[in-house]
């Protein structure tokens, strides 16, 4: 039975029809034991790569595909990674279901056309970062919040090739929402160390990212903080 309605199905091929400009690969890694939406999620995926001849999907094993899953970094499963012309650093651990379905389709468009929607400042402050920053975005399927910050994240990593970003489904890896202290979500962690919580704005989310990769003082962001809080007011 398809996951995907035949009027949500029209509709995702026809945009993609629109938006999609160059080749996307959907690499997939799985298992067929010990997984408990390794199916539903290769379903998914299957179904978004038969709306567009520009989307394949390539299925692997994480233990007998171990050198392929190691290349593309993937630890854990369901993974997958979203590939354009060159390996963004765009992934997906756990089913994207529910509100992150909208991630993984933007992240196809984005990811074909090598570009995103982020500000000339945004831009101008990824310039800063010297070293390879690794975001993971803890997320629940209902979580209307989530989505805006997975696509934030994976947003800096198509813009950045010093950026690598993940969705984490939390239900999914609860001994990562224990390990990171995932209390409420969405929940972003930083290189491992740092983290904060809730859906932001571009400029504050980024500040926040750039802060924990040591990049950004307290005391900028704080400054940004008190800016957006001014402008606010205002409008």
């Amino acid at each position: 039975m398809a996951l995907l309605s035949k009027k949500d199905a029209d509709f995702l091929s026809g945009h993609f029809a629109d938006k999609l400009e160059t080749p996307v690969r959907l690499v997939y890694f799985t298992q067929t034991m010990a997984c408990q939406f390794c199916r539903e999620t290769e379903q998914v995926l299957r179904e978004v790569a038969d709306l567009s001849d520009k989307v394949t999907l390539e299925v692997y094993n994480q233990i007998t595909d171990k050198d392929k899953a190691e290349a593309f970094g993937i630890d854990k499963i369901p993974g997958t990674a979203v590939i354009g012309a060159k390996d963004y650093g765009v992934r997906f651990f756990g089913i994207p279901s529910g509100y992150e379905f909208t991630s993984l389709v933007e992240d196809i468009v984005d990811v074909s056309r090598g570009q995103t929607s982020l500000s000339a400042q945004t831009l101008e402050l990824l310039t800063k970062l010297t070293e390879p920053v690794h975001i993971q975005v803890f997320v629940t399927p209902t979580c209307p919040y989530c989505t805006s910050a997975v696509r934030l994240a994976h947003s800096l990593a198509i813009a950045s090739g010093k950026v690598r970003a993940d969705m984490v489904e939390a239900i999914e890896f609860p001994e990562l929402g224990n390990k990171y202290r995932v209390q409420g979500v969405p929940r972003t962690v930083v290189n491992e160390t740092a983290s904060f919580e809730g859906a932001m704005p571009e400029p504050l989310f980024v500040a926040e990212v750039l802060r924990g990769a040591g990049v950004m003082t307290d005391a900028e962001v704080e400054a940004l903080v008190a800016k957006l809080t001014k402008n606010a007011k205002k409008n």
